[in-house]
């Protein structure tokens, strides 16, 4: 009986706005749809082996699954080319080995259990989807709506929006701008958790 022919796994690197984190790219998805962990330290990523890998090397200060890439947010200290093909080892070598990225809890869409939702807040939700999250994920991150109260919307910033220099900019003069026109009752636009 022969062996299953298994894709080869290829990684690939992306730059983005912040100059800490890269995004490594796999060749397969690696996430559902929808679906995105952060791990600020080491303590949150008990069920995520992979993570756990990186957080073993001492320059590594963040991780971020989603789709099909990881990003992951280095000291300032060192820089991207002494690191890189370290990284991209650990990772491929864990893939190739055909272990999981998570353990334990069931991987579940970010839908957090819904309240009922005003349509102003759908309405928001969908602008998010449809016009800012493409354009975060392809910079390594991602963007949850978390509330909408009294005019001022606040969002979650996770990957590599999380201590990004220029995410205080995209949220101000990209997010706030486009929801403001787009729906008026929105006034201001927050970053919680960041």
């Amino acid at each position: 009986m022969s062996e299953p022919v298994r894709t080869p796994i290829n990684i690939y690197t992306e730059a983005n706005p912040n100059p800490n984190s890269l995004k490594f790219v796999a060749n397969f998805m690696l996430m559902p749809e929808g679906v995105s962990r952060d791990f600020p330290d080491i303590k949150s990523a008990e069920e995520a082996p992979l993570a756990i890998k990186l957080f073993e090397k001492a320059y590594v200060k963040r991780v971020f699954y989603m789709s099909n890439f990881i990003t992951v947010t280095k000291d300032e200290d060192v820089d991207w080319y002494e690191i890189k093909g370290e990284i991209v080892t650990i990772i491929k070598t864990h893939l190739e080995a055909g272990l999981q990225i998570l353990t334990g809890k069931e991987i579940k869409e970010d839908n957090h259990d819904e309240v009922s939702e005003t349509d102003l807040e759908a309405k928001i939700k969908g602008i998010l989807n449809e016009y800012i999250r493409p354009a975060v994920e392809m910079d390594g991150g991602a963007i949850t709506f978390d509330s909408f109260t009294e005019g001022k919307v606040k969002v979650l910033l996770q990957g590599s929006c999380s201590g990004c220099p220029s995410s205080t900019l995209t949220l101000k003069s990209g997010i706030e701008n486009l929801l403001k026109r787009m729906v008026p009752e929105v006034k201001k636009v927050e970053a919680v958790g960041v």
